[in-house]
Formats: structure tokens, sequence, C-alpha cells
């Protein structure tokens, strides 16, 4: 692999748990953009607080899924678009943006996105800024049961973006980043198709249960990392204030786990800045060039299943290509699915 200018072969890493400020119960989006701008603003400080403390060799800040704004309950698409969705080259990027320029960070997190390009849809994207301010990455989930996906405008998102826009790999100074947005860990093809493209460091922010067992996320992160041989710097919130639902339902259990399947760094339940770690990129591809048998990469077969996935189809595509729905389109299509799977005895 060709290395990067200025390449940083060793540096900390933070998956910063914090507390997520939903929007649902604000009036309007004047009311919900306090909201995202008071979340900035705590975040400045907590970033700030959070280096002085690890060093300032913490050259990468992992946020929680969906931490500005939290996650539509029961709203129409039209609703949350409207109220908690941000622009493409929005003021919160910017601001965000500012945070990154100021420590010379690379800053990840998730937020529910508008696109020009699907006005009657939002994405819920991953993102990347580097530290001049810049996004370098911006990746839409594929895999959610209640949001609109790039895949449900398959024919038309591949005309926009084309295939690497749907599987982006940034490759920075810090190594060649990769995101994935929460349960998305559990689907092994999403990692690995990243893996294809030469990521090195997934980057999961997530808003999921945290339990002393071992939980079925928990699980594939140290499956996903040792299958591809790279790191995870999984985010988690540290609860979901202003929200129905009980505020510690998400929270704890951020951790980094290393391209060995080994948890680096682990933080209990509440606001913390206690899962940090090194990432050593220099051991990483020392490991990815060693012949043997961990070398699972170089020992890919592909081509043994290609066929397979070429002529399987359970969850369809473009359902959503054109038309606006709401959101009984998500179950109702789930079910159709598994009604069909059944038909064909393959569940």
């Amino acid at each position: 692999m060709a290395d990067i200018p200025n390449s940083i072969a060793s540096y900390r890493a933070l998956a910063l748990q914090v507390t997520c400020h939903a929007v649902n119960q604000a009036s309007d989006r004047h009311a919900a953009q306090e909201i995202i701008h008071n979340t900035i603003n705590r975040l400045a400080q907590q970033i700030a607080a959070s280096i002085a403390f690890i060093g300032f060799d913490c050259r990468l800040v992992v946020l929680p899924e969906y931490f500005l704004t939290g996650f539509p309950m029961g709203e129409s698409l039209a609703v949350w678009r409207e109220k908690a969705c941000i622009e493409m080259h929005g003021a919160e990027y910017e601001a965000l943006g500012k945070i990154a320029q100021k420590h010379q960070i690379f800053l990840a997190g998730n937020a529910y996105e508008l696109d020009p390009n699907f006005p009657h849809l939002y994405f819920q994207t991953c993102f990347v800024i580097d530290p001049s301010g810049t996004i370098v990455l911006r990746y839409r989930r594929l895999n959610s049961l209640f949001a609109p996906t790039p895949h449900d405008v398959w024919d038309q998102y591949l005309d926009c973006y084309g295939l690497e826009g749907v599987f982006p790999v940034a490759k920075t100074a810090i190594g060649n980043l990769a995101a994935l947005a929460s349960e998305e860990i559990l689907y092994p093809e999403v990692a690995r198709c990243f893996a294809m493209r030469g990521a090195e460091i997934f980057l999961h922010s997530t808003s999921e249960i945290y339990n002393k067992n071992l939980t079925p996320k928990d699980a594939a992160k140290i499956s996903r990392a040792v299958e591809n041989m790279a790191y995870i710097v999984s985010a988690n919130t540290a609860g979901l204030a202003n929200s129905t639902i009980p505020i510690a339902s998400v929270d704890g259990g951020s951790k980094i786990v290393d391209y060995r399947g080994i948890v680096l760094a682990e933080t209990g339940a509440g606001e913390s800045m206690a899962a940090f770690a090194e990432i050593d990129l220099g051991a990483l591809r020392r490991d990815r060039h060693r012949p043997g048998l961990n070398n699972l990469l170089s020992r890919q077969r592909f081509e043994i299943y290609a066929q397979s996935y070429s002529e399987a189809q359970f969850y369809p595509a473009n359902t959503m290509l054109n038309q606006e729905v709401d959101r009984k389109h998500f179950i109702q299509t789930q079910q159709q699915t598994i009604e069909r799977l059944s038909q064909l005895g393959v569940i």
C-alpha cells in the first residue's frame, strides 16, 4: 500500500460516549435547531476536555449514532425531513468542522441528512471531517427497517454516486477509514465490501442496549475486526434524553477493538471519554503482509460466493423510487419478503 503523505503510524482514538438530546418534542424546525446548536456547543467543550486528558496525539474522535437529533418516533418522513434533517453542506457540518480544525482531529459521527437528488427522502449518514474541516467521507446506511436507504432507490442512487459512493473508503493520514451505522455491524457483507476497498479502521456510530452479558452487536464487533483484520472504534450513546423511552435504554459500552479481536478499551454507562486507545497502523499493516493461517484477508476466495449472491433476491431494491411512502411501507415490505422466502422454502 502506498504511503499517504504525512501519514501517522501510531495515534490515539476516542469513542466519545455522550447523551443524545432528541428533537422529537420540538415544536418546529427552529426549536429543533436550537437543540442541535446546544448539542454542538456542548460537544465542543467535551471534545476539548477529553483531548486535554488523553493527550494531543488523540487524532480521531468518533461520536454516537444520530447524536444531534435522536431518531423519529412516529413522525412521518415529511415531518422528520423538515424538522430534524441537516443539509449536506449546512451550518451543522460547518460548526463540527471548526471543532475538527481547532483540535486537528478527524471527527466522525452520524446524522439524518437531506440530499437534493432525492427531495422526497432523507438518509442516515455517517460522515468523517478531516483536520481542515472538510468532509472526506459520506456513507449512507444501507440496512434499516425504519428509514430510507440507498437500496430503496438503488438504480437512481448508483446513477448519482456509483458503487464507490455506496461503499466509500477515505484514505487519510491516520489510515483508511470506513463507517458502519449501528446495527450494520451485524451485516458482515457491508464491512467486507469496505475491506475489499482497503478499509483499516471501521468507525461505528451506534445507539444500542448495553448489557453485562455478550450481546449480538458486541460479538459482531469482535467478528468484524478479526475477519477483516481491522480496528473497530464503536461509540454508543450515553442515553437518549427528551424522549418517551427510558433515558438509559441505549447507554454504555463504547469500545475500541483491535484487528486481532482484542478489546483495548471499554466504558460503562453514562457520559464518558474512557473508551480511548492506541491505533497502531504499523502493526496492523505488518500483520496484513505476514503470510500464514491468521492472514484471513489474503485467504479470501470471493469467486466461490459470487454466483450465490448474484442469484439471491431477498429484500427488494427500488421500493421507494419516485414515490412518497408512509412509515407502514417498511414493515409491509419486510412482511412480503418473509412470505415470499417462506413460499420458496428459504426460511
